[in-house]
């Protein structure tokens, strides 16, 4: 089975097997965003549990 090639441009697995992933709204209309709020959404986070079942069957 092939690797999503989307899905491995955007998400990584962590050491502890988490699956990391960017956040979003963080490309443009950012004049009107708070700074903190600006700096959050450029950070990573990780996948919702109910969400880690579907995005390992495409990373493989």
């Amino acid at each position: 089975m092939k690797t999503n090639s989307g899905a491995k441009k955007r998400f990584k697995v962590t050491g502890s097997g988490k699956i990391k992933r960017g956040k979003a709204f963080h490309r443009h209309l950012l004049g009107r965003k708070a700074k903190g709020r600006k700096k959050g959404l450029s950070k990573a986070t990780t996948v919702h549990v109910a969400d880690e079942a579907r995005i390992r069957l495409l990373l493989n």
